[in-house]
C-alpha cells in the first residue's frame, strides 16, 4: 500500500489501518474492508449524537440571538412607523367639553318625569386671577414634573394600555396635559383608540401651546363635584370665596378633591372618605414643601379648612335629591366596574351627559312613607320647645324582596336643606337589628355552645347582665355587657333572648360561633364590614350601617338566603344606549333553613317581644305576618325597627345630629320622652307605612321547624322545676303591660354554657329586676336595646 492510500485510508476509517493478515486476503483487499467497517461505525456514532441533539439545533437555528433582535428592532421600527404616521394624521380637535354637557332626565317607576337635571356651574377665569402657589397645589397633587416634562407619561399610558388590554381597568398615570385633553378634546371612554389619541394630541398640545394656558384649562375644565366644573364654581360652593381669594389650604383642598369628588366631599363624606381626603390634602402640601414652593414652617401651622354646605339645587327639593343622588352613585358604581373608570371619571360621566334614568320608586309607597314620619314622628316634635328635637333625623328604605327594587326612601326632611341621605348613610349603629345575623351566622355554621349544643331557637343561654363573655377554653375574654336597665334573666331561650334583645346571650353567641364567621356572614348577607376586626363587641352591631343595607339583609331574611342587593335603577340609557345593571338578586349566602329560622324567631320579637305595642297591636295589622328587630345604640345616638312582610322589607332608622355642627348627638328627652327606642317611633313609623300599602295578607313560607313561628311540638313536664331567676320572656323593655310569656317553641331547650345545669328549667314569666318603671308617655311603649 502507497502512503498516500494509508493516509486516505485513515482519514475513511478514523484509525490507522490493520495490518494484512492470512485470512485478509491480499492487502489492499484487507485495508479497504477494515476501513470501510470503520467509517461505518463513525458514522452510526455522529448519526447517534445527532439524533439526540436533533431538537435543541432546531430550536437553536430558528431562536438565534440574531434573529430574536432582527425581531424586535423591526417590532420597534414598525412602532415607531405607527405613531409617526398617527402623530401626522391626528389634529388637535375643537374643545367639546362643554358642547357635551345635556340635562339627564330622571322618570319614576311608572315613566311620569321625577326630576331635569342639567344646568352647568361653570365660569371660566384666567389663570392670573388664580393665586400662584393655589395653582402649584393642583401641580404637587396631579403632576410635579408638570413645567419640565413633555406633556406625556408614556409609561403610565402604556400601563394604561396594558390594563384596559387586560381587563383591569384604567389606573393612575396621567399628566395635567394628559388630563386637560381628556376633559377639553375628548372623553371618559376607556378605549385603546382614546387613550393613543390621548397621547398624541397631549404631546402635540404641550407643544403649541404654554405650560400656564394648559393649567388653565385643565383647572377650568375638571369636574369638583356639587356639580360644579372649574375652580371659580368650586371656590363659590366649597368656601363661597372667589378662586383669586382661595387661599393655599382651601386650593389644596380642592386639588385632592379632583380625584373622587363626591367620595371626599366632606358634606357627605363616609368617615373613611374624611380620612382619605386629609391625607391626600397632606400630601398635595407635603409636596409642595418638597418642590419648595411653600415654607415648611408655614406648611406645619396649616389646619384643614372644612368646606361649606352644599348650596340648594333648584328642582331637587323634597326627596328628589335623595332620588337622584342614588341614583347617580349606583350608576357610577356600575361604570366604573363595567368599562374600567375611576371614581372622578365616572362621575364626569354621570353628571349633565344626557343620561335618561329609570328609578323603582313607585309614587303610592313614596307618599305613604313620607306621610308615616310626618304623623308618627315629625308632627310630635317641638323644635320651639325641645332643642333636642332639632337634632332628630329620620331615614328609611322599602325593598321588594323578590325583585330587589327600591320601591320607597325618606332621605331626610329636604334634600335641599339636609343634603346627607339618612337612607344612605353609614354612619351610625345598627345596635341589635345586628342580632339576628348573628343566630344567622351560627346556624348557617352549625355552630354550638361551650358545652357542644347545637344552637337553635330552643337553645338556653344565661341572660346575666354584664355576665363576662368565655372563650372556648372557658377563658374570660374581658367582654361583659349590660342588658338594659342592667335587668338580669337568669336561664332563657335564644327565643326569647331575641324577643327581648338581651345583650348578654348574644354577646356570648357571637363567640361561640366565631366573631370572624359572624363578620363573613353579615357580608355575604349585605353588610359592609370593611377591615373590622373580629371583636365581640361587634354582637352589640357597634360597627356602621345605612338603612339601605340593613334592608338588604332583611331582605335576604325574607327571600330565604339568597342575597338581595337594593337598587334604585330600572334602567339607565345614554344616547340610545342602556347601560347594563347587575341584578339585585344574588346567588344563595346562607341556606334557606338558616333564614327562615331566623325569621320564624323574628315573629316573636313582633308577637311578643320589643315590638309589641306599635306592630303586633297595631289596630291596621289585620293579622298580618310580620317578623323584625328593634334596636338602640349606647348613649341614644340612634333607634331602629327593620322589619317585613313576605312581599316588603322596610327599615327604618332615627338618628341624632346636632343641627349646627352634624355632629352625632343623644336623643334623651326627644318629644317630652325619657329616651327615643326602636320599639318607639321608629317601629310605628313602621307600622302605617306597611300596614297602609300592604297587598294581600299571606303568610311566610318558612322551611323551619324552629322559632316562635312555628307551632309547637313540645310541651314542657309539668313536674318542671320552677326557679327564681327571671324567666325566658322577661323584657329589658319598660313594660307598659303584663309581660307575656314566650313564644311556643317545637323542641326541648338544651342547655348551653357558659352556665350549664344538669336539668335547665323554664321559668314561669316575671319581670327582670333593674329598672322597671313604666314609660311616662304613650308614644314610648317599648324599650328595647
Amino acid at each position: 500500500m502507497g502512503r498516500a492510500e494509508e493516509r486516505r485510508a485513515r482519514q475513511r476509517g478514523g484509525r490507522r489501518a490493520a495490518p494484512p493478515t492470512r485470512s485478509s486476503g491480499t492487502p489492499s483487499e484487507g485495508l479497504a474492508t477494515g476501513g470501510r467497517a470503520a467509517a461505518r461505525k463513525a458514522a452510526q456514532g455522529k448519526n447517534g449524537k445527532k439524533n439526540a441533539k436533533g431538537g435543541k439545533s432546531a430550536i437553536r437555528r430558528l431562536f438565534t440571538w440574531k434573529k430574536i433582535l432582527g425581531a424586535f428592532l423591526g417590532f420597534c421600527l414598525l412602532g415607531i412607523g405607527a405613531f409617526i404616521v398617527m402623530y401626522m394624521m391626528i389634529d388637535i380637535p375643537k374643545g367639546n367639553a362643554a358642547a357635551q354637557n345635556q340635562s339627564n332626565i330622571y322618570k319614576y317607576s311608572d315613566g311620569s318625569t321625577l326630576a331635569r337635571v342639567g344646568k352647568t356651574n361653570r365660569e371660566i377665569v384666567d389663570l392670573s386671577k388664580v393665586p400662584k402657589p393655589v395653582q402649584h397645589t393642583f401641580v404637587a397633587a396631579e403632576n410635579k414634573t408638570f413645567y419640565t416634562d413633555a406633556g406625556v407619561d408614556l409609561k403610565g399610558t402604556a400601563r394604561g394600555i396594558f390594563n384596559t388590554l387586560s381587563g383591569k381597568g384604567k389606573q393612575g398615570g396621567s399628566t395635567i396635559t394628559q388630563q386637560y385633553v381628556k376633559n377639553y378634546y375628548l372623553d371618559q371612554d376607556q378605549t385603546i383608540t382614546r387613550k393613543l389619541r390621548e397621547l398624541v394630541i397631549s404631546l402635540k398640545v404641550d407643544r403649541q401651546t404654554s405650560k400656564d394656558d394648559i393649567l388653565a384649562g385643565y383647572i377650568n375644565t375638571s369636574y369638583y363635584g356639587r356639580g360644579d366644573y372649574g375652580i371659580q364654581a368650586a371656590a363659590r360652593d366649597y368656601y363661597r370665596v372667589d378662586a383669586k381669594d382661595l387661599s393655599v389650604q382651601q386650593g389644596a383642598y380642592l386639588a385632592a378633591l379632583l380625584q373622587a369628588p363626591s367620595q371626599y366631599d366632606w358634606a357627605v363624606a363616609t368617615p373613611t372618605g374624611k380620612k382619605l381626603v386629609q391625607e391626600r390634602w397632606n400630601y398635595v402640601l407635603n409636596n409642595m414643601v418638597e418642590q419648595g414652593w411653600l415654607n415648611k414652617t408655614k406648611r406645619d401651622a396649616m389646619t384643614f379648612p372644612v368646606p361649606k354646605e352644599p348650596k340648594a339645587v333648584p328642582g331637587l327639593e323634597g326627596q328628589k335629591g335623595y332620588f337622584v343622588k342614588l341614583a347617580n352613585q349606583q350608576l357610577e358604581k356600575q361604570l366604573i366596574k363595567q368599562e374600567g373608570l375611576t371614581q372622578d371619571e365616572a362621575e364626569a360621566r354621570v353628571e349633565n351627559s344626557g343620561w335618561t334614568i329609570t328609578v323603582n320608586i313607585d309614587k303610592k309607597k313614596q307618599a305613604q312613607l313620607e306621610k308615616s314620619v310626618k304623623t308618627q314622628l315629625i308632627s310630635q316634635l317641638d323644635p320651639k320647645k325641645r332643642t333636642v328635637d332639632k337634632n332628630v333625623q329620620a331615614g328609611a328604605a322599602s325593598v321588594d324582596p323578590k325583585t330587589g327594587k327600591i320601591v320607597a326612601l325618606y332621605g331626610g326632611a329636604d334634600y335641599t336643606k339636609h343634603y346627607i341621605s339618612n337612607a344612605n348613610r353609614t354612619d351610625y349603629q345598627p345596635a341589635s337589628t345586628f342580632k339576628p345575623v348573628i343566630l344567622a351566622a351560627a346556624l348557617e355554621n352549625a355552630s354550638e355552645t361551650q358545652d357542644g349544643k347545637a344552637i337553635g331557637a330552643n337553645t338556653i343561654y344565661d341572660g346575666t347582665s354584664k355576665r363576662q363573655v368565655v372563650d372556648s377554653n372557658g377563658d374570660k375574654v374581658g367582654f361583659g355587657p349590660e342588658n338594659e336597665d342592667d335587668a338580669d334573666y337568669g336561664k332563657v331561650t335564644v327565643q326569647t333572648a331575641m324577643d327581648k334583645s338581651i345583650n348578654s346571650v348574644f354577646a356570648q353567641m357571637g363567640v361561640d360561633v366565631g366573631m370572624d364567621k359572624v363578620l363573613e356572614t353579615a357580608t355575604k348577607m349585605g353588610m359592609d364590614t370593611g377591615k373590622l376586626k373580629a371583636l365581640p363587641a361587634y354582637t352589640l352591631g357597634t360597627m356602621g350601617a345605612s338603612p339601605i343595607q340593613m334592608a338588604g339583609v332583611y331582605a335576604t331574611l325574607d327571600n330565604h338566603g339568597k342575597q338581595v342587593t337594593p337598587s334604585i335603577i330600572k334602567s339607565a340609557e345614554q344616547g340610545g344606549t342602556e347601560v347594563q345593571m347587575p341584578d339585585p338578586i344574588g346567588e344563595q349566602v346562607i341556606s334557606r333553613e338558616a333564614a327562615d329560622t331566623v325569621t320564624s324567631v323574628l315573629t316573636g320579637v313582633v308577637d311578643d317581644g320589643t315590638a309589641k305595642v306599635s306592630v303586633a297591636q297595631n289596630a291596621a295589622r289585620d293579622g298580618r305576618k310580620v317578623a323584625g328587630k328593634t334596636g338602640t345604640s349606647d348613649d341614644n345616638l340612634s333607634a331602629w325597627f327593620t322589619g317585613y312582610t313576605p312581599d316588603l322589607v322596610t327599615s327604618v332608622g332615627l338618628f341624632g345630629e346636632d343641627y349646627k355642627t352634624h355632629a352625632q348627638s343623644k336623643m334623651y328627652k326627644t318629644a317630652g320622652l325619657p329616651r327615643v327606642n326602636g320599639g318607639g317611633f321608629p317601629a310605628q313609623i313602621w307600622a302605617e307605612y306597611t300596614f297602609g300599602v300592604a297587598g294581600e295578607n299571606t303568610k311566610f313560607d318558612l322551611d323551619t321547624d324552629q322559632g316562635a313561628a312555628v307551632k309547637p311540638s313540645w310541651t314542657p313536664s309539668p313536674s318542671a322545676s320552677v326557679s327564681n331567676s327571671p324567666s325566658a320572656s322577661a323584657t329589658t323593655e319598660k313594660p307598659s303591660e303584663t309581660p307575656t310569656t314566650q313564644a311556643p317553641t317545637t323542641k326541648p331547650p338544651t342547655s348551653s354554657s357558659p352556665s350549664p345545669t344538669n336539668s335547665p328549667s323554664i321559668s314561669p314569666p316575671v319581670t327582670p329586676t333593674g329598672n322597671t318603671s313604666p314609660p311616662e308617655n304613650p308614644l314610648d311603649p317599648n324599650d328595647d336595646q
